[in-house]
């Protein structure tokens, strides 16, 4: 099985891009209907949550750069 890729867009969303799946607080899963690869809203403004439907233009920023974590103690 390959990695999954999750990329983190400037201003946007969160594709996810692989095999994965994806469950509610419940355990249930969403019907992703064969697809491998999804958008997921960051910005709270998708009416299609937890899926992004492009509501966060012009009303989300975030300039997305990857950083290292600390060591662990």
């Amino acid at each position: 099985m390959s990695k999954t890729k999750i990329t983190v867009n400037n201003n946007g969303s969160l594709i996810i891009d692989g095999e994965f799946e994806i469950v509610d607080k419940n355990g249930n899963q969403y019907d992703l209907g064969g697809r491998e690869k999804v958008s997921l809203c960051r910005c709270g403004l998708s009416s299609n949550k937890p899926f992004c439907d492009g509501s966060h233009r012009g009303h989300f920023e975030h300039d997305a750069v990857a950083f290292a974590l600390p060591a662990k103690k």
